[in-house]
């Protein structure tokens, strides 16, 4: 998943599949898709947790802060398997193809 929608919530009273469920909720009604993925830090996620909820694929990762959630949609399987094996597009080698000096001098 490259592009997502953050969501904050740190409300204590509500379980984790009910704040995801309420970001799912919003992501539809603002993009008009249902996001696939919901990405959140692994010390919001208990021993045992289901690993989907509220249509949306759980996905532990350390650089999401905790209470914020991170959903989008991920790429298919087949396409990402894909994307993995292919070089990035080519760049130049760095100070080839540049002017001298500053963006706008010549």
């Amino acid at each position: 998943m490259d592009i997502g929608m953050l969501w904050y919530d740190d409300d204590a009273k509500r379980k984790l599949d009910e704040k995801v469920a309420r970001a799912v909720e919003f992501y539809r009604a603002k993009y008009g898709a249902q996001p696939t993925e919901c990405y959140v830090h692994p010390g919001m996620l208990a021993e045992g947790q289901p690993a989907t909820t509220a249509g949306v694929r759980l996905r532990p990762n350390r650089t999401v802060i905790k209470n914020h959630f991170w959903l989008g949609v991920g790429k298919p399987a087949e396409e990402a398997a894909t994307s993995k094996s292919q070089p990035g597009p080519a760049r130049a080698p760095a100070g080839k193809g540049r002017g001298k000096g500053r963006a706008g001098n010549t």
